[in-house]
């Protein structure tokens, strides 16, 4: 499958990419600064860009399978990139009639609001990062009337030293008993899982430890 991940110079991103190769795709790393990747593979096509830009994410959308979203914003807290980098996806996807869509969004948005703590909601996402949080519920609002072939993926906080390979997915917005924290690894996977199952398919699911 050709895939391009939408932010992949990221935490995340470079994880997912890497996985996405190793799991048999082709796959474009677009990035403003796509060389950090520091990948080499035969399958893989840097692309440099901009996710703000609506003609380079068209451009680059063209013959894709599929799209994976990880986009972020590094330490800034008040950047709208995540929305306005999905807008120009969906837009881009449409144009060219791209369906599937993964996008990583973050637990605690929308419906899965009851899953987090005290600390991420008065502390963490209802004051220092609210802007960032705002702008997740804006990108899956986005997503879920895109018209596309959409999966949400919401992980909890990264925690890198976690070991990898079990964590829960799919649990219900009842659910309290989590730490909250997933291996990016673990999130790399879920996403290129997507790629070949449809199980989540048009639904937004949740997976922490």
């Amino acid at each position: 499958m050709k895939v391009i991940v939408f932010g992949a110079t990221g935490t995340v991103g470079k994880l997912a990419t890497h996985k996405m190769l190793a799991d048999g795709h082709e796959v474009t790393a677009f990035a403003r600064s796509p060389s950090k990747l520091q990948i080499e593979h035969e399958n893989l096509t840097l692309r440099a860009g901009d996710a703000a830009s609506r003609d380079a994410v068209a451009t680059a959308v063209e013959g894709q399978d599929a799209v994976v979203i990880t986009l972020g914003a590094g330490m800034s807290r008040n950047s709208t990139i995540r929305s306005a980098g999905t807008r120009n996806v969906i837009l881009g996807m449409q144009q060219h009639e791209v369906k599937r869509l993964v996008c990583q969004s973050t637990l605690g948005a929308h419906e899965s609001w009851p899953n987090l703590n005290f600390f991420w909601k008065r502390i963490m996402f209802g004051a220092l990062l609210r802007p960032v949080f705002k702008d997740h519920e804006l990108q899956e609002e986005l997503v879920r009337v895109s018209g596309l072939d959409w999966t949400i993926v919401r992980p909890s906080a990264f925690a890198p030293a976690l070991a990898t390979g079990s964590y829960k997915e799919n649990f219900p917005a009842s659910e309290r008993r989590l730490s909250l924290k997933i291996a990016p690894s673990d999130i790399a996977g879920f996403l290129s899982r997507q790629l070949s199952e449809a199980q989540y398919l048009h639904r937004a699911v949740g997976i922490s430890n």
